[in-house]
């Protein structure tokens, strides 16, 4: 991909564009987001989670996610230490202990390494892997992928739009 193919599918990521490019570019081709088809479904995921890749640390304050043994989040103060980060938001003590052992990153004692550039591109390549996300790519199933990030289908308007505007300019 080009740094102007992604300003063509994320014309709000402005002068980060520039910063991301080569961390995504690395990212993808490490998680074997490899064909024209997975990173248009990648990009509109990674376009949607990060406001065009304005964002590696979610807005909210995370207090929601406390207690959330779902999401690993077993001792007190947990929900707001590990909420969302990275380009996809890895979320919760689980994920990001799984990601940490995936990156070779010690993400439990250092949760904000995820909101570094390469980081957050590396974290949002291993969401997409470990979750088989390519496999829905290929069908073309961007409400499934939707769900598999989200949980649920939040944003499902925005990501079809950037999906169908990455599909052509990667075409």
């Amino acid at each position: 991909m080009t740094g102007a193919q992604l300003m063509q599918i994320m014309p709000l990521a402005g002068r980060r564009a520039t910063l991301f490019l080569a961390p995504l570019n690395a990212a993808m081709a490490e998680f074997s987001i490899d064909t024209p088809l997975r990173q248009a479904a990648f990009l509109a995921q990674v376009g949607h989670e990060s406001g065009q890749l304005r964002y590696v640390r979610e807005l909210a304050s995370g207090a929601a996610y406390e207690g959330r043994a779902d999401l690993g989040n077993v001792i007190a103060g947990d929900g707001v230490r590990f909420k969302g980060r990275g380009l996809l938001q890895v979320t919760g003590r689980a994920n990001y202990a799984a990601c940490g052992v995936a990156l070779g990153l010690d993400l439990l004692a250092a949760p904000q390494l995820l909101e570094q550039t390469t980081f957050a591109c590396r974290s949002a390549g291993w969401f997409w892997q470990s979750r088989g996300l390519n496999r829905l790519a290929d069908a073309g199933d961007q409400e499934r992928v939707t769900r598999h990030i989200n949980g649920g289908v939040n944003g499902l308007a925005e990501r079809l739009a950037l999906y169908r505007v990455a599909r052509k300019v990667l075409a």
